[in-house]
């Protein structure tokens, strides 16, 4: 599962059992790359209530499919196997059509966005890889482009939110050997609506 030590489902107890029954899935299931934060319970509340407030909540006005295809965008850069796993089975259900999502996937993973993307979508696209691997050449011009393709600045912020999150989370995979053992590919927390239902399905 990780190159760390993990408390599993039923060896919880205290905070850690109560986190865990606000965040698993079918047969109690905790996704790995929340397990691991297990000998610091504390992190994960941080990490879950960042997680469900940047790219699964009723106020962000992207399509919620775009802000998962910047998690799999920036996971690939990345070269987190497991974001990757996770986020591409989310963006396909969210899809619903599977040449549209095999068209997108392609492109994203040979870094060939602009083959599909167009306008504030492939903006929104270059930004996050510029801030994924090169963040300190960005300038206030960058984002004078953002808005140039009709993106307002809440939504500029969306995708610099998401884009962090991808971003902290892709290292705390990467740099603890976390792994996809176990677990049930393309969970989330689905209640957009209540930013407090962490509940997976």
């Amino acid at each position: 599962m990780s190159w760390i030590k993990e408390i599993s489902y039923d060896n919880a107890t205290g905070q850690l059992k109560k986190l865990y029954n606000r965040i698993k899935g079918p047969n109690n299931t905790i996704d790995n790359v929340l397990s691991i934060h297990s000998l610091r319970p504390h992190t994960l509340v941080g990490h879950m209530g960042l997680y469900k407030n940047v790219l699964h909540n009723s106020n962000n006005t992207l399509p919620k499919w775009y802000l998962e295809t910047l998690g799999v965008y920036v996971s690939s850069l990345n070269q987190c196997s497991y974001c990757v796993d996770h986020h591409s089975a989310g963006l396909k259900r969210l899809l619903n059509d599977d040449s549209r999502y095999q068209e997108i996937i392609s492109c994203l993973l040979k870094d060939e966005t602009h083959n599909h993307f167009k306008y504030q979508y492939l903006a929104g696209l270059r930004y996050a890889k510029q801030l994924t691997l090169s963040h300190n050449t960005i300038t206030e011009a960058d984002i004078h482009i953002l808005r140039e393709q009709q993106l307002s600045d809440g939504e500029i912020l969306e995708i610099n939110q998401v884009v962090s999150y991808f971003n902290y989370v892709n290292r705390t995979v990467v740099g603890l050997g976390v792994n996809t053992d176990g677990d049930i590919i393309g969970l989330s927390p689905n209640e957009s609506d209540d930013p407090n239902n962490w509940n997976h399905s």
